[in-house]
């Protein structure tokens, strides 16, 4: 039998190959692009990978900065920090979100060829096809904006550049030796983008029928039935015009910055749109009272606070495993620098010296109360323990365990959901999380950063002024009221030092961090700080982690790969 079943396979083989030369090529079963333009699930699909790699507060890159430090070794942050930045290292290189461009570039010739319907009805085709192209002229423009903030600099001509500005799908085999754009051509190509956006996406999905804008409402024979298949709440996940008016304030804002144009012209466009956007929920008034902890809790997650987020998975734990301290069995790879516990000011405001109250010898007391909500101190309460990280703190004191102990002192807790446990096993009971991709709280701030440039602490855009920003922001925080310290500046310039400080608190850990520094032109090489309780005293340690960046890492480089290939591009200056 088992020779009769080695003499099948062997005639089966051998007539194949005799069979392979008669055989004609088959169709290798891929979709072409004729069937992609007649099919409207395909040509969704098209546009739907415009919606990855949208950056979230999930990057961690405060550990190349003065706010953190990651204790594994051959981290990509730490290592860049060190000073293997360069044109072949680079972590933070964005040049990979060119390919949603040109994906999205494919969709908008799908619409404008005209062909694929979305609805048998020729008022809802027209509306999907309204919506669809605005999500990808937004994506576009956004996508340009991460390349442009991650790439634009002086170049080696001394020129301040942007990036190529691609409209167009190019085949594989097409012309890429593109040169890059000024860098104010290629922030008015993504304010173009937007602006033309918003004349075709809802303001917001499921509008209910008095609130439907006007280049939808005005559409010949409109009909509000049709309109919520097109731009029910189904589809609140996708970009909208309030999404893109706020892509437009941050852009405006990053444009007008010292490093940058400095420009007064910008710092209003960065003010006005934040304003209109933050007027339809009360201007100050409509600040989300938990929103300085949206990650913490799932009512917290599904809050007012996130103007655009991805979709909440099921429970996890594996942030909460990276990050959690060591006797609660995490691994405690983000570790807060004191640099950043003492941006934190005292309970009544005023910043934490010691003419202002300050104990170096009872550093946490009196403080912020958001200093015990984003970070673990000596002494925390945690995990249903006590965190020490000083003498006698087991696992959780300061270089205990090599690439899992604190190396500052100070252990993470800001997006993580406390209520998350960790068996001893490595099985958890997780919690939902959220990819957030812009918050009001960062609204406000655009708006308190735009308007205190232009005209000092008391400036009102459209009603609302930076003092009032930071008061709001202050008050929920638990700074004690009246905010005297708030009260006591009047200069724009030391407005613009509280503004940045409350910026660099309120958005800590998401990804903000490492660009503002970069877009104000400060030191990029302050040393990480670490502190330590030694059994008698707390002693700062003054240099846990070098910063070693060199002066022109201001603008960060353009790929070499890329360089090389296209002689069209230049490169920025040092590079």
């Amino acid at each position: 039998m088992k020779n009769l079943i080695k003499y099948i396979l062997v005639m089966l083989v051998f007539t194949g190959i005799i069979a392979c030369d008669t055989l004609e090529p088959i169709d290798e079963n891929r979709l072409g692009f004729d069937f992609v333009t007649t099919n409207p699930n395909a040509a969704e699909g098209v546009l739907l990978n415009g919606y990855t790699g949208l950056i979230d507060q999930y990057s961690f890159s405060e550990a190349a900065t003065d706010d953190a430090v990651n204790n594994i070794l051959d981290n990509n942050y730490k290592r860049m920090a060190l000073g293997e930045l360069n044109a072949q290292f680079n972590p933070t290189a964005r040049w990979g979100n060119f390919e949603r461009v040109f994906w999205v570039n494919r969709f908008l010739e799908i619409i404008d060829a005209g062909e694929t319907q979305w609805s048998r009805d020729a008022l809802t085709n027209e509306m999907f096809e309204m919506r669809m192209k605005g999500e990808a002229l937004a994506l576009r423009g956004l996508h340009h904006f991460y390349v442009l903030q991650a790439h634009a600099g002086i170049g080696t001509s001394g020129e301040l550049l942007g990036i190529p500005y691609y409209t167009e799908f190019i085949e594989a085999n097409g012309n890429f030796n593109v040169p890059r754009l000024s860098f104010e051509a290629s922030v008015q190509a993504i304010m173009a983008d937007f602006d033309e956006a918003l004349n075709l996406l809802p303001t917001d999905y499921g509008l209910s029928a008095g609130q439907v804008d006007p280049w939808y409402a005005n559409l010949e024979n409109f009909d509000y039935d049709k309109y919520g298949i097109v731009n029910d709440n189904f589809f609140e996940l996708r970009i909208s015009g309030r999404i893109v008016k706020a892509l437009k304030a941050r852009l405006a804002l990053f444009a007008a910055s010292p490093s940058f144009l400095n420009s007064q012209s910008y710092y209003n466009m960065a003010a006005t749109n934040a304003a209109q956007i933050l007027n339809t929920i009360g201007g100050v008034a409509g600040l989300d009272p938990n929103g300085n902890e949206f990650y913490a809790s799932d009512d917290n997650i599904f809050s007012s606070e996130s103007l655009w987020r991805g979709s909440i998975g099921g429970n996890s734990s594996t942030l909460e495993k990276r990050i959690f301290p060591p006797s609660v069995n995490g691994n405690g790879e983000i570790n807060p620098t004191h640099n950043f516990v003492m941006a934190f000011p005292m309970q009544d405001g005023y910043p934490a010296t010691v003419a202002n109250g300050f104990d170096p010898q009872n550093p946490y007391t009196n403080r912020d109360p958001r200093l015990e909500k984003y970070v673990v101190v000596n002494g925390a309460e945690f995990g249903g323990g006590t965190i020490n990280t000083g003498l006698g703190g087991g696992n959780d004191r300061l270089d205990s365990i090599p690439g899992q102990s604190t190396t500052t002192g100070y252990y993470l807790k800001k997006l993580l959901q406390p209520e998350v446990r960790i068996n001893n096993d490595g099985t958890a009971q997780g919690k939902r999380h959220a990819d957030v991709y812009f918050r009001y709280t960062e609204l406000f701030l655009i708006l308190a950063e735009s308007a205190n440039e232009i005209g000092g602490p008391d400036y009102q855009v459209d009603g609302i002024t930076a003092r009032d920003v930071i008061a709001a922001i202050r008050n929920r925080a638990g700074i004690t009221q009246p905010d005297n310290y708030l009260a006591s500046i009047s200069t724009k310039e030391d407005m613009r030092e509280l503004i940045r400080n409350e910026r660099r608190i309120e958005l800590s850990f998401e990804g903000h961090r490492f660009w503002d520094l970069r877009r104000w032109g400060l030191s990029l090489n302050e040393p990480a700080k670490g502190y330590f309780f030694n059994g008698s005293n707390y002693v700062e340690l003054p240099s846990v982690e070098v910063r070693n960046f060199q002066p022109f890492a201001t603008y960060m480089p353009i790929p070499n790969s890329e360089t090389l290939k296209f002689s069209e591009l230049e490169q920025n200056n040092g590079w």
